[in-house]
Protein backbone atom coordinates (compact mmCIF):
# COMPACT_ATOMS: atom_id res chain seq x y z
CA UNK A 1 0.00 0.00 0.00
CA UNK A 2 2.84 1.82 0.60
CA UNK A 3 4.31 2.09 -2.75
CA UNK A 4 0.79 2.86 -4.06
CA UNK A 5 0.42 5.47 -2.52
CA UNK A 6 3.91 7.20 -2.95
CA UNK A 7 3.20 6.66 -6.53
CA UNK A 8 0.20 8.41 -5.89
CA UNK A 9 1.53 11.32 -4.09
CA UNK A 10 4.10 11.81 -6.94
CA UNK A 11 1.06 11.48 -9.64
CA UNK A 12 -0.55 14.21 -7.79
CA UNK A 13 2.68 16.36 -8.13
CA UNK A 14 3.59 15.53 -11.36
CA UNK A 15 0.45 16.67 -12.72
CA UNK A 16 1.19 19.91 -11.07
CA UNK A 17 4.43 20.36 -12.71
CA UNK A 18 3.37 18.71 -16.23
CA UNK A 19 0.57 20.71 -16.83
CA UNK A 20 0.93 23.60 -19.83
CA UNK A 21 -0.31 25.97 -17.38
CA UNK A 22 -2.67 26.26 -14.55
CA UNK A 23 -4.48 28.67 -16.51
CA UNK A 24 -5.83 26.65 -19.50
CA UNK A 25 -7.97 24.54 -19.94
CA UNK A 26 -7.66 20.92 -18.18
CA UNK A 27 -5.00 18.78 -19.28
CA UNK A 28 -5.41 16.25 -21.93
CA UNK A 29 -2.92 14.27 -20.15
CA UNK A 30 -2.98 11.90 -17.36
CA UNK A 31 -0.72 9.98 -15.51
CA UNK A 32 -0.85 6.79 -15.05
CA UNK A 33 1.09 3.97 -13.24
CA UNK A 34 1.81 0.49 -14.17
CA UNK A 35 4.71 -1.99 -14.96
CA UNK A 36 6.75 -1.91 -17.37
CA UNK A 37 6.13 -4.86 -20.28
CA UNK A 38 8.90 -4.30 -22.92
CA UNK A 39 11.28 -1.91 -24.11
CA UNK A 40 12.19 -1.19 -27.18
CA UNK A 41 15.57 0.71 -27.89
CA UNK A 42 15.80 0.97 -31.32
CA UNK A 43 12.20 3.04 -31.57
CA UNK A 44 13.15 3.92 -27.90
CA UNK A 45 9.45 3.12 -26.73
CA UNK A 46 8.28 1.59 -23.47
CA UNK A 47 5.09 -0.33 -22.95
CA UNK A 48 3.22 0.05 -19.68
CA UNK A 49 0.80 -2.12 -18.36
CA UNK A 50 -1.61 0.37 -16.58
CA UNK A 51 -3.16 -0.32 -13.06
CA UNK A 52 -6.34 0.16 -14.77
CA UNK A 53 -5.51 -2.71 -17.12
CA UNK A 54 -4.69 -0.69 -19.98
CA UNK A 55 -1.49 -1.29 -22.06
CA UNK A 56 0.10 2.18 -23.11
CA UNK A 57 3.02 2.99 -25.98
CA UNK A 58 5.24 5.69 -24.43
CA UNK A 59 7.16 7.78 -27.11
CA UNK A 60 10.75 8.85 -25.21
CA UNK A 61 12.36 11.83 -26.54
CA UNK A 62 16.06 13.33 -26.30
CA UNK A 63 14.52 15.43 -23.87
CA UNK A 64 12.66 12.81 -21.65
CA UNK A 65 14.00 13.03 -17.93
CA UNK A 66 14.19 9.91 -16.26
CA UNK A 67 14.07 9.25 -12.21
CA UNK A 68 14.39 6.72 -10.00
CA UNK A 69 13.14 7.10 -6.39
CA UNK A 70 13.24 4.42 -3.78
CA UNK A 71 9.77 2.42 -2.65
CA UNK A 72 7.81 3.99 -0.39
CA UNK A 73 9.02 7.45 -1.09
CA UNK A 74 7.11 10.54 -1.82
CA UNK A 75 8.97 13.17 -2.35
CA UNK A 76 10.44 13.59 -5.99
CA UNK A 77 12.80 15.74 -4.75
CA UNK A 78 14.33 12.82 -3.37
CA UNK A 79 14.33 11.04 -6.64
CA UNK A 80 17.84 10.43 -8.39
CA UNK A 81 18.84 10.89 -11.97
CA UNK A 82 18.95 7.23 -14.29
CA UNK A 83 18.89 6.60 -18.18
CA UNK A 84 16.96 4.75 -20.27
CA UNK A 85 19.40 2.15 -20.79
CA UNK A 86 18.69 1.71 -17.13
CA UNK A 87 15.30 0.81 -17.53
CA UNK A 88 14.63 -3.06 -16.94
CA UNK A 89 11.11 -4.92 -17.53
CA UNK A 90 8.96 -5.26 -14.51
CA UNK A 91 10.07 -1.67 -13.23
CA UNK A 92 7.34 -0.21 -11.66
CA UNK A 93 6.93 3.41 -13.80
CA UNK A 94 4.69 6.65 -13.62
CA UNK A 95 4.28 7.89 -16.74
CA UNK A 96 1.92 10.88 -18.83
CA UNK A 97 -0.64 9.74 -21.30
CA UNK A 98 -4.01 11.50 -22.99
CA UNK A 99 -6.34 11.17 -20.81
CA UNK A 100 -9.05 10.44 -23.34
CA UNK A 101 -7.33 6.48 -22.67
CA UNK A 102 -6.52 6.15 -26.24
CA UNK A 103 -3.76 3.84 -26.60
CA UNK A 104 -1.43 6.24 -29.12
CA UNK A 105 2.03 6.97 -28.67
CA UNK A 106 2.69 9.93 -26.60
CA UNK A 107 6.43 11.75 -26.18
CA UNK A 108 7.27 11.57 -22.58
CA UNK A 109 8.55 14.44 -20.15
CA UNK A 110 9.45 12.57 -17.12
CA UNK A 111 9.29 8.79 -16.54
CA UNK A 112 9.01 7.86 -12.62
CA UNK A 113 10.90 4.56 -12.05
CA UNK A 114 10.50 2.08 -8.48
CA UNK A 115 13.38 -0.47 -10.19
CA UNK A 116 12.56 -3.81 -10.02
CA UNK A 117 15.51 -4.92 -7.82
CA UNK A 118 14.28 -2.35 -5.18
CA UNK A 119 11.03 -3.38 -5.26
CA UNK A 120 12.04 -6.92 -4.76
CA UNK A 121 14.36 -5.63 -1.35
CA UNK A 122 11.18 -3.34 -0.29
CA UNK A 123 8.92 -6.86 -0.55
CA UNK A 124 11.07 -9.01 1.25
CA UNK A 125 11.59 -5.79 4.28
CA UNK A 126 7.64 -5.75 3.76
CA UNK A 127 7.34 -9.67 4.45
CA UNK A 128 9.93 -9.77 8.02
CA UNK A 129 7.44 -6.50 9.05
CA UNK A 130 4.13 -8.69 8.63
CA UNK A 131 5.84 -11.47 10.07
CA UNK A 132 7.31 -9.77 13.46
CA UNK A 133 4.64 -7.13 13.46
CA UNK A 134 1.59 -8.08 12.07
CA UNK A 135 -1.52 -9.86 13.49
CA UNK A 136 -4.41 -11.72 12.05
CA UNK A 137 -7.89 -12.83 13.69
CA UNK A 138 -11.02 -12.47 13.02
CA UNK A 139 -12.99 -9.83 14.65
CA UNK A 140 -15.03 -9.90 18.22
CA UNK A 141 -15.86 -6.23 18.56
CA UNK A 142 -15.52 -2.73 17.24
CA UNK A 143 -15.50 0.53 19.28
CA UNK A 144 -16.35 3.97 16.74
CA UNK A 145 -16.28 5.87 19.79
CA UNK A 146 -12.15 5.15 20.42
CA UNK A 147 -11.59 3.36 17.01
CA UNK A 148 -10.61 0.38 19.26
CA UNK A 149 -10.83 -3.01 17.41
CA UNK A 150 -11.09 -6.61 19.14
CA UNK A 151 -9.92 -9.80 17.18
CA UNK A 152 -9.20 -13.52 17.96
CA UNK A 153 -6.24 -14.83 16.80
CA UNK A 154 -6.45 -18.17 14.90
CA UNK A 155 -3.62 -20.93 15.82
CA UNK A 156 -3.18 -23.07 18.47
CA UNK A 157 -3.01 -21.37 21.13
CA UNK A 158 -5.78 -18.61 19.60
CA UNK A 159 -5.63 -15.19 22.40
CA UNK A 160 -7.86 -12.15 22.56
CA UNK A 161 -6.39 -8.45 20.95
CA UNK A 162 -7.09 -5.10 21.27
CA UNK A 163 -6.39 -3.08 18.12
CA UNK A 164 -5.87 0.74 18.51
CA UNK A 165 -6.59 1.92 14.88
CA UNK A 166 -7.20 5.55 15.50
CA UNK A 167 -3.56 6.38 13.62
CA UNK A 168 -4.33 3.56 11.09
CA UNK A 169 -5.07 3.37 7.09
CA UNK A 170 -7.47 0.93 5.83
CA UNK A 171 -7.87 -0.86 3.18
CA UNK A 172 -10.48 -3.51 2.10
CA UNK A 173 -10.48 -6.58 -0.10
CA UNK A 174 -12.40 -6.30 -3.29
CA UNK A 175 -15.22 -8.98 -3.08
CA UNK A 176 -14.18 -10.63 -6.47
CA UNK A 177 -10.10 -10.87 -5.43
CA UNK A 178 -7.95 -11.45 -2.46
CA UNK A 179 -4.97 -9.78 -4.13
CA UNK A 180 -3.86 -6.61 -2.35
CA UNK A 181 -3.49 -4.62 -5.64
CA UNK A 182 -7.48 -5.33 -6.13
CA UNK A 183 -7.98 -4.01 -2.70
CA UNK A 184 -10.03 -0.59 -2.35
CA UNK A 185 -9.03 2.09 0.52
CA UNK A 186 -11.19 1.82 3.05
CA UNK A 187 -12.80 3.38 6.77
CA UNK A 188 -13.39 1.78 10.14
CA UNK A 189 -17.13 2.37 9.40
CA UNK A 190 -16.61 -0.92 6.98
CA UNK A 191 -15.47 -3.03 9.71
CA UNK A 192 -18.10 -5.85 11.13
CA UNK A 193 -18.08 -8.62 13.69
CA UNK A 194 -16.87 -12.11 11.56
CA UNK A 195 -14.70 -9.73 9.48
CA UNK A 196 -11.41 -11.70 9.05
CA UNK A 197 -8.47 -8.92 9.64
CA UNK A 198 -5.27 -8.47 9.45
CA UNK A 199 -3.27 -5.51 11.20
CA UNK A 200 0.78 -4.30 11.41
CA UNK A 201 1.80 -2.31 14.05
CA UNK A 202 3.63 -2.10 17.32
CA UNK A 203 2.49 -4.24 20.09
CA UNK A 204 2.95 -4.49 23.84
CA UNK A 205 5.34 -6.28 25.65
CA UNK A 206 2.20 -9.62 26.21
CA UNK A 207 1.07 -9.00 22.48
CA UNK A 208 -2.38 -8.52 23.79
CA UNK A 209 -2.44 -4.91 22.37
CA UNK A 210 -1.54 -3.57 19.57
CA UNK A 211 -1.06 0.16 17.50
CA UNK A 212 -2.10 -0.32 14.18
CA UNK A 213 -0.53 1.31 11.17
CA UNK A 214 -2.07 -0.54 8.56
CA UNK A 215 -5.48 -2.57 8.87
CA UNK A 216 -6.52 -5.11 6.27
CA UNK A 217 -9.73 -6.47 6.07
CA UNK A 218 -12.80 -8.44 5.08
CA UNK A 219 -15.51 -10.57 4.96
CA UNK A 220 -15.26 -14.18 3.96
CA UNK A 221 -17.40 -17.27 3.68
CA UNK A 222 -16.67 -21.29 3.29
CA UNK A 223 -19.55 -22.69 1.27
CA UNK A 224 -20.40 -26.59 0.89
CA UNK A 225 -22.50 -27.56 -1.75
CA UNK A 226 -23.58 -29.79 -4.69
CA UNK A 227 -22.93 -28.98 -8.17
CA UNK A 228 -25.92 -28.25 -10.24
CA UNK A 229 -24.91 -27.36 -13.37
CA UNK A 230 -21.20 -26.20 -15.49
CA UNK A 231 -21.21 -23.46 -18.12
CA UNK A 232 -16.79 -23.87 -18.99
CA UNK A 233 -17.58 -21.06 -21.41
CA UNK A 234 -18.78 -18.43 -19.15
CA UNK A 235 -16.70 -19.87 -16.02
CA UNK A 236 -19.53 -20.43 -13.99
CA UNK A 237 -20.59 -23.21 -12.34
CA UNK A 238 -24.59 -23.13 -10.51
CA UNK A 239 -24.37 -24.93 -7.14
CA UNK A 240 -26.74 -26.09 -3.98
CA UNK A 241 -25.59 -24.59 -1.29
CA UNK A 242 -25.64 -27.37 1.46
CA UNK A 243 -25.91 -24.92 4.51
CA UNK A 244 -28.79 -22.73 2.95
CA UNK A 245 -30.54 -25.44 0.77
CA UNK A 246 -30.78 -22.47 -1.89
CA UNK A 247 -29.39 -22.96 -5.65
CA UNK A 248 -26.24 -20.10 -5.66
CA UNK A 249 -23.90 -19.03 -8.82
CA UNK A 250 -19.94 -19.60 -8.21
CA UNK A 251 -17.78 -17.48 -10.98
CA UNK A 252 -14.21 -18.73 -11.10
CA UNK A 253 -10.98 -17.13 -12.82
CA UNK A 254 -7.49 -17.26 -13.19
CA UNK A 255 -6.78 -16.66 -9.72
CA UNK A 256 -8.90 -19.03 -8.80
CA UNK A 257 -7.46 -22.40 -6.77
CA UNK A 258 -8.80 -25.00 -8.51
CA UNK A 259 -8.17 -28.73 -7.00
CA UNK A 260 -9.59 -32.20 -7.10
CA UNK A 261 -9.05 -34.11 -3.52
CA UNK A 262 -7.72 -37.74 -4.50
CA UNK A 263 -10.22 -40.28 -2.30
CA UNK A 264 -7.01 -41.00 -0.40
CA UNK A 265 -6.72 -37.83 0.73
CA UNK A 266 -10.19 -37.04 1.38
CA UNK A 267 -10.12 -39.71 3.57
CA UNK A 268 -7.53 -38.73 5.30
CA UNK A 269 -8.82 -35.18 6.01
CA UNK A 270 -12.00 -36.51 6.92
CA UNK A 271 -10.41 -38.49 9.71
CA UNK A 272 -8.97 -35.27 11.13
CA UNK A 273 -12.53 -34.03 11.03
CA UNK A 274 -13.66 -36.57 12.88
CA UNK A 275 -10.97 -38.61 14.88
CA UNK A 276 -13.80 -40.84 15.21
CA UNK A 277 -13.87 -41.99 12.15
CA UNK A 278 -10.50 -43.41 11.95
CA UNK A 279 -12.15 -46.93 13.21
CA UNK A 280 -14.54 -48.09 10.42
CA UNK A 281 -14.43 -45.21 7.98
CA UNK A 282 -16.10 -41.97 8.19
CA UNK A 283 -19.79 -41.72 9.72
CA UNK A 284 -22.55 -41.11 7.88
CA UNK A 285 -23.79 -37.25 7.45
CA UNK A 286 -26.33 -37.82 10.46
CA UNK A 287 -23.98 -39.19 12.88
CA UNK A 288 -23.39 -37.55 16.03
CA UNK A 289 -22.59 -33.96 16.68
CA UNK A 290 -20.72 -31.61 19.07
CA UNK A 291 -17.38 -29.82 17.96
CA UNK A 292 -15.20 -31.77 15.83
CA UNK A 293 -11.51 -31.84 17.18
CA UNK A 294 -8.56 -32.40 15.10
CA UNK A 295 -4.55 -33.00 15.54
CA UNK A 296 -3.20 -31.61 18.84
CA UNK A 297 -6.64 -31.20 20.01
CA UNK A 298 -7.55 -27.98 17.64
CA UNK A 299 -10.93 -27.64 16.63
CA UNK A 300 -11.82 -29.04 13.43
CA UNK A 301 -9.52 -30.01 10.71
CA UNK A 302 -7.43 -27.29 10.34
CA UNK A 303 -6.37 -23.82 12.43
CA UNK A 304 -4.79 -20.61 11.12
CA UNK A 305 -4.58 -17.87 8.91
CA UNK A 306 -2.92 -16.52 6.61
CA UNK A 307 0.77 -14.85 6.00
CA UNK A 308 2.04 -11.60 5.47
CA UNK A 309 2.81 -9.57 2.04
CA UNK A 310 3.42 -9.95 -1.59
CA UNK A 311 1.04 -12.18 -2.25
CA UNK A 312 2.49 -15.41 -0.77
CA UNK A 313 2.37 -16.10 3.38
CA UNK A 314 5.59 -16.03 4.86
CA UNK A 315 6.93 -19.42 6.06
CA UNK A 316 3.98 -21.21 4.26
CA UNK A 317 1.55 -21.05 1.39
CA UNK A 318 -1.14 -18.80 -0.03
CA UNK A 319 -3.40 -19.08 2.81
CA UNK A 320 0.00 -19.27 5.54
CA UNK A 321 -0.11 -19.52 9.29
CA UNK A 322 -0.82 -22.97 10.25
CA UNK A 323 -4.13 -23.17 7.83
CA UNK A 324 -0.99 -23.43 5.64
CA UNK A 325 -1.17 -27.03 6.18
CA UNK A 326 -4.05 -27.42 3.97
CA UNK A 327 -2.92 -24.89 1.33
CA UNK A 328 0.18 -27.59 0.71
CA UNK A 329 -1.74 -30.82 0.51
CA UNK A 330 -4.39 -28.71 -2.18
CA UNK A 331 -1.44 -27.17 -3.93
CA UNK A 332 0.10 -31.14 -4.47
CA UNK A 333 -3.28 -32.49 -5.51
CA UNK A 334 -4.86 -32.31 -9.10
CA UNK A 335 -5.66 -29.62 -11.06
CA UNK A 336 -9.18 -29.20 -11.49
CA UNK A 337 -10.76 -28.21 -14.53
CA UNK A 338 -14.76 -27.05 -14.86
CA UNK A 339 -15.00 -29.37 -17.85
CA UNK A 340 -14.53 -32.05 -15.39
CA UNK A 341 -16.95 -31.53 -13.02
CA UNK A 342 -20.08 -33.30 -13.22
CA UNK A 343 -23.93 -32.59 -11.66
CA UNK A 344 -24.47 -33.85 -8.25
CA UNK A 345 -20.52 -33.95 -7.36
CA UNK A 346 -19.52 -32.07 -4.34
CA UNK A 347 -17.56 -28.97 -3.79
CA UNK A 348 -15.86 -26.99 -1.31
CA UNK A 349 -15.77 -23.10 -1.98
CA UNK A 350 -14.48 -20.47 -0.66
CA UNK A 351 -15.29 -16.84 -1.48
CA UNK A 352 -15.88 -13.37 -0.46
CA UNK A 353 -19.47 -13.09 1.32
CA UNK A 354 -22.05 -11.92 -1.04
CA UNK A 355 -25.11 -10.16 -0.49
CA UNK A 356 -28.67 -11.59 -1.38
CA UNK A 357 -28.37 -14.35 -4.10
CA UNK A 358 -25.40 -12.45 -6.37
CA UNK A 359 -22.86 -14.88 -7.72
CA UNK A 360 -19.39 -15.34 -5.58
CA UNK A 361 -16.02 -15.53 -7.33
CA UNK A 362 -14.15 -18.32 -6.11
CA UNK A 363 -10.73 -18.00 -4.45
CA UNK A 364 -10.66 -21.64 -4.00
CA UNK A 365 -13.15 -24.43 -5.31
CA UNK A 366 -12.16 -28.04 -4.51
CA UNK A 367 -14.07 -31.22 -5.62
CA UNK A 368 -13.73 -34.60 -4.80
CA UNK A 369 -14.58 -33.91 -1.16
CA UNK A 370 -17.64 -36.12 -0.55
CA UNK A 371 -15.44 -38.18 2.43
CA UNK A 372 -14.72 -34.74 4.05
CA UNK A 373 -18.16 -33.61 3.81
CA UNK A 374 -19.94 -37.18 4.71
CA UNK A 375 -17.65 -36.82 8.15
CA UNK A 376 -19.16 -33.43 9.01
CA UNK A 377 -20.68 -33.12 11.76
CA UNK A 378 -24.79 -31.58 11.02
CA UNK A 379 -26.78 -29.31 12.99
CA UNK A 380 -30.35 -28.77 12.25
CA UNK A 381 -29.38 -30.11 8.95
CA UNK A 382 -26.41 -28.14 8.10
CA UNK A 383 -22.99 -29.30 7.38
CA UNK A 384 -20.51 -27.59 9.80
CA UNK A 385 -17.33 -27.41 8.25
CA UNK A 386 -15.02 -26.89 11.56
CA UNK A 387 -12.01 -24.71 10.52
CA UNK A 388 -11.63 -25.53 7.13
CA UNK A 389 -9.57 -22.21 6.51
CA UNK A 390 -9.04 -21.18 3.08
CA UNK A 391 -11.25 -17.56 3.34
CA UNK A 392 -8.73 -15.52 2.70
CA UNK A 393 -5.69 -15.33 0.13
CA UNK A 394 -2.11 -13.64 -0.20
CA UNK A 395 -1.44 -11.02 1.66
CA UNK A 396 -0.25 -7.23 0.97
CA UNK A 397 1.24 -6.95 -2.68
CA UNK A 398 3.55 -4.36 -2.04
Amino acid sequence: MKLWLSLVAIALYCGGFCAPSRAQAPSPFKSVIGEVTSIDPASKQIKLKGDDGTLYTIDLGDKTAFLRIPPGEKDLKKATKITFTDLVVGDRALARVPSDGANTSLPARTVVIMTKADLAQKHEHDRAEWQTRGIVGVVASVDPATKQITVTTRGREPKTITIDASAASFRRYAPDSVKFADAKPSSFADLGVGDTLRALGDKNEDGTHLKAEEVLSGAFETIAGTVDSVDPAASEVRITNLQTKKPMVVRVNQDSLMRKLDPQMAAMLARRLRPASAQGGAPGPGAGGGRPEGAGGQSGAFRGGFGGPGGGAPGGGRFGGSGGDLQQILERMPQLALSDLKKGDAVIVSSSKASGDAPVTAFAFVAGVEPFLAAAPRSSGQVNLGSWNLDMGGGPEQ
